[in-house]
């Protein structure tokens, strides 16, 4: 189980994405192992800029995802988790196929958590770093 408070599968994580902007840029959860979570977004129609890049807002949601996800799954009972402040570093730019999002704990406390979150391409090179600070309440 490692960091994870809650037990979840990959199927639970998805389901709760239902009628959300999650499903509606294509988000899909697709690694959960002991101490990291991961997601792949498409880079279509959906994810574009007009100048056809991956939005840089579109990796900023995935990266908020998945530290949300890895929150929330650090939590238990009644819990629940709220992003305080994102920043993203946007240094490749991705153009078609997928993005894949790994998130790791930078830490966990009682009152806050820091998820670092990084982004890659199809030829697994990075194209965004990500970190995400919530508030357990």
């Amino acid at each position: 189980m490692g960091i994870w408070q809650r037990e979840a599968t990959l199927e639970q994580l998805n389901l709760r994405s239902k009628e959300t902007m999650v499903e509606h840029i294509g988000i899909r959860f697709t690694l959960l192992d002991d101490d990291s979570i991961e997601a792949v977004m498409p880079v279509d129609r959906r994810t574009r800029q007009p100048f056809g890049l991956l939005h840089g807002g579109a990796s900023v949601v995935l990266a908020e995802t998945l530290g949300s996800m890895a929150g929330y799954l650090c939590t238990t009972g009644e819990q629940q988790v709220v992003g305080l402040e994102i920043n993203a570093n946007h240094l490749r730019a991705a153009r078609e196929g997928e993005v894949r999002g790994v998130c790791r704990a930078v830490h966990i406390g009682r009152r806050n958590q820091v998820w670092q979150i990084e982004i890659f391409d199809d030829n697994n090179r990075l194209c965004c770093t990500s970190r995400l600070t919530t508030a357990v309440i």
